[in-house]
């Protein structure tokens, strides 16, 4: 696996660089401070930075090697986080938008924060809202399974949700298993790479009975380009403060 192109917005994003069979597009959802950029960062380099902007907003990209050996291009959104207000949830245009240019859905609540864990059941309703007669696959990822002495989540309640939605769980930690994370978005990539021989012939019939392809909207407005130096620059801090850590023991 390699990086294809280290940060974009989807509107920059070419697939012709990428010399692949396809491109997945997934957008990733959930309240704010769940670890959605975490999650998606320790995915794409393997590191973990532990300290980002909130709701930038970013689109990243690389290739990654399925089942089969089959290369495919993958766009992962990372999308502003959902809040519940007096007047019900407060959702970013973004965040809609992202649904609906999305070929799949990765929902993310805190182990550690009860109220993010309320808002999924809410935010799945918005995917089949905004997902319209194509409705994306939808996997559920409880992060932050490091904290055991913060839990306020169940152990047995995300996969009891995520059976109730009918959607694939998995219990993860940005921080510490970089291996549980890859797992859970390389078998959505898998099972996705799997679906878009059909999903990328689906059609509607014109008035002149000629059958033209539908697909999901190619562009969302664009989001914040992230500065991949201070990504870089973050890491970089923080491995610093372990190995000072671990000096002073």
């Amino acid at each position: 696996m390699r990086l294809i192109q280290n940060m974009s917005t989807i509107a920059e994003f070419a697939t012709p660089e990428c010399p692949s069979n396809g491109n997945i597009k997934i957008a990733v959802i959930g309240g704010s401070g769940v670890g959605k950029t975490a999650l998606v960062v320790r995915f794409l380099t393997r590191r973990f930075i532990g300290d980002y902007e909130r709701n930038a907003g970013n689109l990243y990209s690389r290739e990654v090697q399925v089942d089969g050996g089959e290369q495919v291009a993958i766009q992962v959104q990372d999308t502003p986080g959902v809040d519940l207000t007096g007047n019900g949830l407060s959702i970013p245009d973004h965040v809609t938008c992202s649904i609906q240019w999305a070929d799949a859905v990765v929902l993310v609540y805190s182990v550690t924060d009860r109220h993010s864990f309320d808002l999924i059941g809410q935010l799945h309703q918005l995917v089949t809202r905004a997902g319209g007669a194509n409705v994306p696959p939808v996997i559920l990822l409880a992060n932050k399974a490091d904290l055991l002495h913060m839990r306020r989540v169940d152990a047995e309640q995300g996969p009891l949700l995520a059976a109730a939605l009918g959607c694939s769980f998995y219990e993860v930690s940005a921080s510490e298993d970089y291996s549980q994370v890859h797992g859970a978005f390389h078998r959505l990539c898998c099972h996705m790479a799997k679906q878009q021989p059909t999903a990328s012939l689906s059609s509607h019939t014109t008035s002149s009975g000629v059958a033209e392809k539908k697909g999901r909207s190619p562009l969302i407005p664009r989001p914040k380009s992230p500065n991949m130096q201070d990504l870089k620059r973050r890491f970089k801090q923080a491995l610093s403060a372990k190995v000072r850590t671990v000096t002073s023991v």
